[in-house]
């Protein structure tokens, strides 16, 4: 039994690799050069020294001790990101409080768009410069090769990572193996360039340098892009895969990579042009340009299933117009394609090629998303450790304070890049904080308006059982987002066909802000009179609402359902934008034309097609 779960310790371990460190395991292919040639900065021994020890200790207190040992605490149900992070926070906070968490975290999710664009890109373009290494005159070629890469990546999504996936952990454990041994093959010829451990070199860096210094940290950040990965994808590997694979593999690699880079610039100062392609003997070079840009895609791939993920998130708790989401294996539940959000990605990250043209000219660009998610995190991390853990007031405040310093000085130092391209991530998350919100604003105002028009439904079922009109045989399934007022559909069935089914049940779909709700758990089935039932059903929001499972499920409470004998009703609502106090106009606008395109509720609730009856209602927002 202990062999078997070392083994599978192992294979989640490697798994982990591939998922999970890919973008920050590609940050050699650029940190160092853009930290030197970025803020033309000479490449003396003290500033290769200096810069050297910022990276290894932001590697130590953002990554390894924050997010390794902190953050990774903060499960929601042993799921991790920064939505599951907002949904626990908030579960425990006071009302009054609670719109800041959700605000905060809606904006971390927004960045995180942006970092999925930014990611690709950066990511993809770095690694077919290396071509330029190799042979200048294929300079022409960089670009077309990047774009054809990325257009092949987004296509393969429809097909799920399923069967690719098996390769993510292998190709990365040779990535990080070759990282490690081209390091230490240069730092033999400088060993001593391992004194840049000692921090004493970084505050000599910053205090001889001061604004330049603070302007640099700009470009050190770069190196930890991917570390909110370590806390995203937790909930597909676990914590213990996730620590061995950073202290066991990752974090060595890394520090011996960026190191050996610094020794390369103490015998080779010209070689800031490329130093991680010049770490390698001529003969390697063109192998570890096409293991660089697997490693890449490995990356990008990485934030694009991201994405996928948090999209279906901000859907289940209300963020998000419904969208259609496509399971591509039949074991790995986490394992979605949303084509919408593909396709919109990958337009975004072919118009950010075209316009940057260069990883040097993203670099810009880059640090703002990653930066100001990872401020987010530490802010949302002290409401869970102060309101969830109940941890004494000082060790939450100072913990937050020490790494909320590091982080606002990497995310300030970031905005001071803004007009040179950092203005995009920006723009970027401002555009979907903006969609998100009017989607969740413009819901709650469409229920407040059928709450208005709505029936009382313990009087009105009380008249109905009564008084019954004519029943005819079955079973009607009405949907609707209210447990006291009358369906709309209910009241438009029975005012133009004039008849009511044998049996009526109100069927509620709830999402909580826990990932995943057990079968035992997720019903509530209460018969509210001779003919009438209310069936509550509760989902995680990580999970796939389906109505042909809420009915299966019915069957423990004594409420059993011939499926060719029911039918199920739905409100289609045209919304209408009018002066009445709410939304501005143009938000109101906004929702209906996001409501005209969202999901039809038949397909995202799995219904069967040909048992729905559709019945148009019109609402003046």
């Amino acid at each position: 039994m202990q062999a078997h779960n070392k083994q599978a310790m192992t294979g989640l371990t490697l798994a982990a690799l591939g998922v999970v460190y890919g973008d920050i395991g590609t940050s050699p292919l650029y940190t160092l050069r853009e930290c030197f040639t970025g803020h033309g900065l000479a490449t003396t021994p003290d500033n290769i020294f200096g810069i050297l020890s910022l990276i290894f200790w932001s590697l130590i207190f953002v990554v390894s001790i924050k997010y390794v040992v902190f953050v990774l605490r903060a499960d929601n149900h042993g799921e991790g990101g920064i939505m599951a992070l907002m949904a626990l926070a908030r579960h425990y906070v006071t009302h009054a409080a609670r719109w800041k968490v959700v605000l905060l975290g809606l904006f971390g999710a927004s960045l995180f768009y942006g970092d999925a664009i930014i990611t690709p890109a950066m990511s993809v373009l770095s690694a077919a410069e290396g071509l330029e290494v190799l042979s200048p005159s294929m300079q022409p070629y960089v670009l077309p090769i990047a774009i054809t890469v990325l257009v092949g990546l987004f296509a393969l999504q429809r097909f799920g990572t399923a069967s690719v996936g098996m390769m993510f952990g292998p190709v990365m454990l040779a990535w990080f193996s070759i990282l490690g041994v081209l390091g230490v093959l240069q730092i033999v010829q400088a060993p001593g360039i391992l004194a840049a451990i000692n921090p004493w070199y970084a505050y000599n860096f910053v205090a001889h340098h001061g604004v330049g210094a603070y302007l640099t940290l700009g470009s050190v950040v770069l190196a930890l892009t991917g570390a909110e990965a370590l806390y995203a994808d937790m909930g597909h590997f676990g914590k213990k895969p996730i620590r061995r694979a950073w202290y066991g593999l990752v974090l060595p690699a890394l520090v011996l990579n960026y190191f050996g880079q610094g020794a390369l610039l103490m015998l080779k100062p010209e070689t800031i042009k490329n130093p991680f392609f010049l770490l390698a003997p001529q003969w390697a070079l063109l192998p570890l340009i096409i293991l660089a840009t697997l490693a890449t895609v490995i990356a990008s791939q990485a934030v694009i299933s991201g994405a996928y993920s948090l999209t279906r998130q901000a859907i289940q708790l209300g963020y998000s117009p419904r969208m259609e989401i496509s399971h591509t294996s039949e074991n790995e539940i986490g394992q979605i394609y949303l084509p919408f959000v593909n396709w919109a990605l990958l337009v975004a990250v072919l118009v950010v090629v075209l316009i940057f043209q260069s990883s040097d000219n993203l670099a810009s660009a880059y640090g703002i998303a990653v930066t100001g998610t990872m401020l987010i995190t530490t802010l949302l991390f002290f409401v869970v450790a102060r309101v969830n853990w109940r941890w004494p007031l000082p060790l939450a405040l100072g913990i937050t304070i020490f790494f909320g310093i590091i982080d606002t000085a990497f995310f300030t130092a970031n905005l001071l890049k803004l007009f040179s391209g950092g203005w995009l991530p920006l723009v970027l998350g401002m555009v979907i904080f903006l969609l998100m919100t009017t989607w969740k604003q413009g819901r709650k105002l469409l229920f407040d308006r059928l709450r208005e028009q709505a029936l009382p439904l313990d009087s009105f079922i009380e008249n109905l059982e009564a008084f019954p009109p004519t029943r005819v045989q079955g079973t009607a399934v009405f949907l609707t987002s209210t447990l006291h007022g009358v369906p709309h559909a209910l009241l438009h069935n029975l005012k133009h066909n004039k008849v009511l089914h044998d049996r009526i049940v109100l069927m509620t779909i709830r999402t909580e802000d826990v990932p995943y709700i057990s079968n035992e758990s997720r019903l509530e089935v209460v018969q509210l009179s001779p003919s009438f039932w209310r069936v509550v059903a509760r989902y995680g929001f990580k999970e796939d609402p389906s109505v042909l499972n809420v009915l299966e499920l019915c069957e423990a409470d004594g409420l059993a359902f011939e499926l060719m004998d029911t039918s199920f009703f739905l409100s289609r609502e045209t919304i209408i934008s009018t002066e009445r106090p709410g939304m501005a106009r143009w938000r109101e606008r906004l929702f209906v034309w996001m409501s005209k395109n969202a999901l039809r509720a038949t397909d995202f609730f799995q219904i069967p097609t040909n048992r729905v009856v559709e019945l148009g209602a019109q609402v003046e927002l």
